[in-house]
């Protein structure tokens, strides 16, 4: 669970972030799975966009991606999503 001070961190790191998942009609399928689990093991923190056209809104999409793949919801924002999963064997921030 993220403190305050850790999510306003995080949150800042995203800004210079440009979203490298979209969900898009076919919703949460086992790419976009397979493509945040790949992303957050390099990455740690990723930012996502949901499309109009997708099947369930941003905040939902950005929950059930965090609740799948054990990480955790930083920022929702108009259509797009911050999450957090910390790699321990190398971590790129200092929370």
């Amino acid at each position: 669970m993220l403190t305050g001070k850790q999510r306003s961190y995080l949150r800042g790191e995203a800004n210079e972030l440009d979203p490298v998942i979209h969900i898009g009609k076919d919703g949460i399928s086992d790419a976009v799975l397979e493509q945040v689990e790949e992303s957050l093991d390099i990455h740690e923190l990723i930012k996502g966009r949901v499309l109009d056209n997708a099947p369930q809104g941003v905040k939902n999409s950005a929950y059930e991606l965090a609740e799948k793949t054990d990480s955790e919801v930083v920022q929702v924002i108009g259509n797009v999503f911050v999450i957090y999963r910390e790699n321990p064997e190398e971590s790129n921030y200092n929370i």
